[in-house]
């Protein structure tokens, strides 16, 4: 059932959104060189790799100079890239990801392996589920890179503070697995992006 609803819902995103993206695409490649797209390998279920599609928003090979993006004004990101990650633009060729099968509308936001690798035993059981573009976490710290552009030491305050905290907002989400959680995170997730 959960699949039905990704690819029915990710198919009409997509179509709804071509003529936008298209216009994303074009600024994306007048504003700065590279590609369109970022693919950075994510962690899915069961601990399976997978390549997470992304509008561009930072310069190219940004990610060798760390993987945290830290405060709205990180240098690495674009002129562009400001504003599409501010309205979370970035996150939509996701879609793509959720038509494939490697990503689902709503589940744990997927991780990159030098963090999971310091999940515990606990933690692990978020690979349980599949990853999405959004959840408790995503709603919770949709501000996070500005708590980490406040932050003296990023890093530890993301493996201390962040990531355990969305860690416990991921295995809440699997505890109550469902069609009508999926819907209350993805209404909670818009009336967030819009206000």
């Amino acid at each position: 059932m959960k699949r039905l609803f990704d690819i029915f819902f990710s198919l009409i995103g997509l179509a709804i959104l071509l003529v936008p993206f298209l216009v994303i695409a074009l600024i994306i490649a007048l504003d700065s060189r590279g590609g369109i797209f970022y693919r950075q390998v994510r962690v899915g279920k069961k601990g399976k790799d997978f390549k997470l599609f992304k509008f561009r928003s930072m310069r190219s090979n940004a990610d060798k100079s760390g993987l945290l993006t830290v405060g709205g004004r990180d240098n690495r990101i674009t002129r562009v890239g400001y504003y599409i990650r501010k309205y979370k633009v970035d996150e939509l060729p996701q879609l793509i990801n959720v038509l494939i099968g490697d990503m689902s509308l709503v589940g744990p936001r997927p991780e990159v392996r030098k963090y999971v690798d310091l999940y515990s035993a606990e933690q692990l059981k978020v690979l349980d589920a599949k990853p999405g573009i959004t959840d408790y976490a995503s709603i919770e710290y949709s501000n996070e890179n500005e708590i980490l552009g406040k932050a003296s030491d990023p890093e530890k305050v993301y493996i201390e503070e962040i990531m355990p905290a969305k860690l416990r907002l991921n295995l809440k989400y699997i505890s109550e697995l469902g069609v009508l959680t999926d819907f209350k995170i993805i209404f909670k997730t818009i009336f967030k992006i819009l206000r």
